[in-house]
């Protein structure tokens, strides 16, 4: 079957794309770029050098008419931008009509960490004894304990694993390593003695499944959702919702923002700062603590 004129470009870009990106942003961009070209075709549109900034917006109105979030359309708008310098090296466009768009305001709505205490009850509650009960309560203590994104605990190999740290491979395939707390150690220390019980031969995978390969997204995510209604936890569970815990709870412990961009491996301090909101109160008192000039002397409200 012939491919059509659009898509030979976009599977140009897209095979060079993966000799640096991530599985998963491949996976994005294409479907980014497949919805551009059904629009284009849509419009009687059959080459990429009549790409302009008015079909952009439309294009993008339209995605958002539809119900696309802020993030999906800031995503998308990210995947046409490096699309059209593709475009633009390739000989097709003059330039890159994408910057001359509006990125979408992006949403601050963020996931409610889990209270310290009620999270730990949860943590805490034994599992059956199973290598299935000892497998997941490992992953639980290693997303909580590390702060990991869910695509970053999946890619776990054996290897990555040290006495007290772990290494992963962020987004944009960015290495970083990041600590290992004493509960989660002992968790995979316990997961590692049973992982052959489920394990296939020579998989290097740190956390399988029951045909004894690596565990996919999707099952980890179920089985964390899973988690949470046997457990008794009120609240629906995801991996980010344990992530966005564990960045706020050390952040209102150590009150190094800095330290927490590291672990997190967030490129911007900015992204760190809306993701490990702190009430006002809370900020309000560290600043009253730590403030030279914040902290009111004995006789300033008898002058007032």
């Amino acid at each position: 079957m012939t491919e059509a004129p659009l898509d030979t470009e976009v599977t140009r870009f897209l095979e060079g794309l993966a000799r640096t990106a991530s599985p998963a942003t491949v996976k994005a961009y294409r479907q980014d770029l497949s919805a551009l070209t059904r629009f284009l075709e849509a419009q009687a549109i059959h080459d990429w050098s009549s790409l302009d900034v008015g079909l952009l917006r439309r294009f993008l109105g339209s995605e958002r008419s539809r119900g696309l979030a802020s993030r999906s359309l800031g995503r998308r708008r990210a995947a046409l931008s490096r699309f059209s310098n593709h475009l633009v090296a390739a000989g097709l466009l003059a330039h890159n009509p994408v910057v001359l768009t509006r990125a979408p305001q992006a949403s601050r709505h963020l996931p409610r960490p889990l209270d310290v205490d009620q999270l730990a009850r949860f943590l805490d509650t034994p599992g059956d004894g199973s290598p299935l009960a000892v497998r997941d309560q490992a992953m639980l203590e290693l997303f909580y304990s590390s702060g990991l994104r869910l695509a970053e605990l999946a890619g776990l190999d054996l290897g990555d694993l040290q006495k007290r740290r772990v290494r992963v491979l962020g987004k944009g395939r960015k290495p970083r390593q990041v600590p290992v707390g004493s509960r989660a150690h002992q968790a995979l220390e316990v997961w590692l003695k049973v992982r052959g019980a489920l394990a296939g031969e020579g998989e290097t995978a740190l956390f399988v499944g029951r045909r004894g390969v690596r565990l996919g997204h999707r099952a980890i995510q179920k089985r964390l959702a899973e988690l949470a209604r046997t457990r008794g936890l009120a609240e629906h569970l995801h991996p980010h919702r344990l992530r966005h815990s564990f960045a706020s709870h050390l952040l209102e412990s150590s009150q190094d923002l800095r330290a927490v961009q590291e672990l997190l491996g967030h490129a911007n301090l900015s992204t760190t700062q809306v993701y490990t909101r702190l009430d006002w109160q809370h900020l309000a008192a560290s600043y009253d603590a730590a403030h030279p000039r914040a902290r009111r002397r004995p006789d300033d409200d008898e002058k007032a």
